[in-house]
C-alpha cells in the first residue's frame, strides 16, 4: 500500500479537493466523480459525501493508497 502524507494547513479540507491536491485526480470535478463511485474510504468508511470536510488526525484511502492528514500541530492537529 502507498502511504502518502498530506500538511493541512487550514481547519479542513474537503474530499474532493484532497484527492486533487494529492495527485490522486486531475480536478475537483474528476474527486467528486471518484467520491461518487464508493471507492473511497475515510477512517475506515465509505465515504459519498463529495465534499465531507477532512480533520487533521483522519485517514483517507482510495484503492492501495492511504491518505493521513496531519496538522500544523502534529499528527492530530492540536
Amino acid at each position: 500500500m502507498q502511504k502518502v502524507s498530506f500538511d493541512l494547513t487550514a481547519e479542513y479540507i474537503e474530499l474532493n479537493q484532497l484527492l486533487k491536491v494529492v495527485g490522486l485526480c486531475d480536478s475537483g470535478g474528476a474527486g467528486k466523480q471518484i467520491v461518487a463511485s464508493g471507492e473511497v474510504y475515510v477512517d475506515g468508511k465509505q465515504e459519498l459525501r463529495k465534499t465531507c470536510k477532512i480533520r487533521a488526525g483522519q485517514q483517507v484511502r482510495l484503492g492501495d493508497v492511504l491518505i493521513t492528514v496531519i496538522g500544523e500541530g502534529g499528527a492530530d492537529g492540536a
